[in-house]
């Protein structure tokens, strides 16, 4: 990529981040055009949908999630699958009406958020199988999971939890995941 085309990437990516962090994930497209400072059809040269900008913008958080929760590894199986399940929560509620997005691009099969949707779920699924060889897990498949934790993540989002609110939500809303403790 031409320097100058990289520039205008990393200003739509810069500019659709603070947006998104101030309105959410659905407001308008010209707005972040606009703060990026490049025209509309520089834009869409980019990013021709909408879930095309959301999965540049999620990729490194995405990448960020996964890479830390190497340090999971090291719990015992029971606490690592419970602290993804709180992280996982705790990450997706981060824009407005991203939970919303993630549930129509699950099934999309040409939507780019799907792809990063499975790699978090193939991370839940890796602690979740850790987890069921040490007896502490139910049968549940880690893609209902993922949606589970994606339905608690907009409630986190709207009843504006902190991190200890959120915790206790998370560990509620998966009871049935992992035995009571």
């Amino acid at each position: 990529m031409r320097a100058d085309a990289q520039r205008n990437r990393d200003a739509i990516l810069a500019a659709a981040r603070e947006v998104f962090d101030a309105d959410g994930i659905l407001a308008p497209i010209d707005g972040i055009a606009t703060r990026a400072g490049v025209g509309n059809a520089t834009f869409y040269r980019n990013f021709p949908t909408r879930d095309d900008l959301l999965a540049a913008v999620m990729d490194d958080s995405v990448r960020a999630i996964i890479e830390d929760s190497a340090g999971l590894d090291a719990l015992d199986a029971d606490s690592a699958l419970r602290e993804w399940m709180f992280r996982l929560t705790w990450q997706l509620r981060v824009w407005q009406n991203l939970p919303s997005c993630i549930a129509d691009a699950i099934e999309d099969e040409d939507s780019p958020i799907r792809t990063l949707c499975a790699r978090l779920t193939a991370r839940t699924a890796e602690l979740l199988d850790r987890a069921r060889a040490a007896g502490t897990a139910s049968a549940v498949e880690a893609a209902a999971v993922f949606e589970l934790l994606t339905t608690v993540s907009w409630g986190v989002d709207r009843f504006g939890d902190d991190e200890e609110r959120a915790r206790e939500r998370v560990r509620l809303a998966t009871a049935g995941v992992l035995a009571a403790r």
